[in-house]
């Protein structure tokens, strides 16, 4: 991996392996992030994308390849990689008993930073929370708390933020709520890897989506390249375009198994994949 964090790809991937016992999850995993980007890592339950999350965040260490995040090495420079990261899990990691404003601060000063009244009260405005600020995080809805949530992940400028099924069992309005965060985000330059469920969030989010089976990525494009693996639309009435949906189950099949998935989640991947 390159030295230089102001050159090159925010995250390299090459040969990924990882395996729990006699479970080979992970086997030769490759995808690169432009810096800037949305990256969606698809995959259905047990196909390793917390996984590839928990290496790149140097919670867990891979059995064989390199990745590296922000141009740094993440076997030899971990705590270079951490201080270029920010991870944001499924569920809201925000104080309750708190206001809005009390755990952007608390957060601030936890990462030693001058200001933090300051830095909130921008957070805040940026997030569209300055009305909510002085409310306890127990009032705030769903998406306010995730929206929050994001804020605080912001806290410090992270030039890198993954965001592992940042929706779930969230309402359909705050679900749109967080995708407007997401975009701002990458809007002034932060690069994101996103790991959904959502077949329409990667639709709607990603500037490239890798689809993740088996181990391996199947599948690394945009989204009218992923479409283009399908045949040509049909004209009869009308004419119908193929979805993300369509890709996705053509490359992986639908194989109804429920339960835990291997990679940290659980779930149904017939009702997690489908839209609803």
């Amino acid at each position: 991996m390159g030295t230089d964090q102001n050159r090159g790809p925010a995250i390299e991937v090459r040969g990924l392996g990882k395996s729990y016992k006699k479970l080979e999850v992970l086997r030769g995993v490759d995808f690169d992030v432009a810096r800037g980007s949305i990256f969606a890592l698809l995959g259905p339950n047990g196909a390793g994308k917390t996984t590839v999350v928990n290496i790149l965040a140097t919670l867990q260490k891979a059995d064989a390849g390199t990745a590296g995040v922000n141009g740094f090495d993440v076997y030899t420079r971990p705590e270079k990689v951490r201080e270029s990261i920010s991870l944001t899990g499924q569920f809201a990691a925000v104080d309750e008993v708190l206001t809005g404003r009390e755990n952007l601060v608390l957060m601030a000063r936890l990462r030693h930073l001058g200001n933090p009244g300051s830095i909130a009260g921008d957070l805040l405005e940026r997030f569209s929370l300055a009305d909510a600020a002085g409310r306890k995080v127990s009032e705030y809805s769903g998406g306010m708390r995730r929206r929050l949530d994001l804020a605080m992940s912001l806290i410090g400028n992270p030039p890198v933020i993954f965001l592992d099924e940042p929706t779930t069992g969230l309402d359909p309005q705050a679900r749109i709520e967080v995708w407007q965060a997401v975009r701002d985000l990458a809007g002034r330059g932060t690069t994101v890897l996103l790991t959904t469920q959502y077949l329409d969030e990667a639709e709607q989010l990603a500037d490239r989506i890798g689809i993740l089976n088996e181990g391996r990525i199947i599948v690394n494009g945009t989204l009218a390249e992923l479409k283009a693996l399908l045949p040509p639309a049909t004209v009869e009435y009308i004419e119908k375009q193929p979805t993300l949906e369509d890709v996705f189950f053509a490359l992986v099949g639908d194989n109804g198994d429920d339960g835990d998935n291997g990679d940290g989640t659980g779930g149904s991947p017939g009702s997690a994949g489908r839209r609803g």
